[in-house]
């Protein structure tokens, strides 16, 4: 039986790599790209995995570097995107920056086009965006997050009409408790956290391993296209 090729842009940290983790433990052959060279070679170095695991260097908002991932690829069965930079992201409006603003959407928006523009995809097989809760429930100071979400399942839509019979989605996490914590709180990381984990109906925030079975259930689902599936512990509702 021929092994399903996946590619995580994003697999170095956070969901990316717990999607990894979770593959790798089946028959998959899974490559993980991402910006940094360092973050991959510790991902690797943990999954521990050379016969069925690749890295590769790429930011995904350089077309051309794209391209070369694309080459280097070929056709794959699945492709999914966690990658983002939130750097500077958060708030008030009249302390944001432009450049700041157009970082943040090529990360989140352009990247993920540039990576539909290109990479190859079998007919059966998916691609599958990583939203969030800011695109529902947006919080002052998070206009840039919001946008960039927003716009995000709107290209997953496009796509999905575009891109047929490739199914196009995205999967839309609630508060996990990922790396990217360290650069929106810093310190308050744990408290905030905690107190989000009281709101929830869930009772506690998401961890990566959640996400990463959300992904698994939407590629591996050969009727869900154009849709955007909620992990958020029901976020959305308080």
């Amino acid at each position: 039986m021929t092994r399903s090729r996946i590619l995580i842009i994003g697999g170095g940290s956070g969901m990316g790599l717990a999607l990894a983790e979770l593959l790798l433990r089946g028959d998959a052959e899974v490559t993980i790209a991402g910006r940094s060279a360092d973050r991959l070679a510790q991902a690797a170095h943990r999954l521990d995995m050379p016969g069925r695991l690749r890295t590769r260097p790429v930011d995904i908002t350089d077309e051309e570097q794209v391209r070369e991932l694309a080459a280097e690829c070929g056709q794959l069965d699945h492709v999914v995107v966690t990658a983002a930079d939130m750097t500077g992201a958060y708030g008030p409006l009249g302390d944001l920056d432009l450049d700041t603003a157009r970082a943040v959407l090529a990360t989140k928006v352009l990247g993920p086009w540039l990576v539909a523009k290109h990479i190859r995809i079998a007919a059966a097989g998916s691609l599958t965006f990583t939203s969030g809760i800011a695109a529902y429930r947006p919080a002052p100071g998070g206009s840039l997050v919001a946008t960039a979400n927003g716009a995000l399942e709107s290209l997953v839509r496009a796509l999905a009409l575009e891109l047929a019979p490739v199914r196009v989605n995205a999967v839309s996490p609630g508060w996990v408790d990922t790396p990217i914590w360290n650069t929106f709180a810093g310190d308050a990381k744990q408290a905030r956290l905690a107190a989000m984990a009281e709101r929830l109906p869930g009772g506690r925030v998401g961890d990566p391993a959640d996400i990463a079975r959300a992904f698994v259930a939407v590629t591996e689902n050969r009727f869900i296209t154009g849709t955007v599936l909620h992990v958020d512990g029901g976020h959305r509702l308080v």
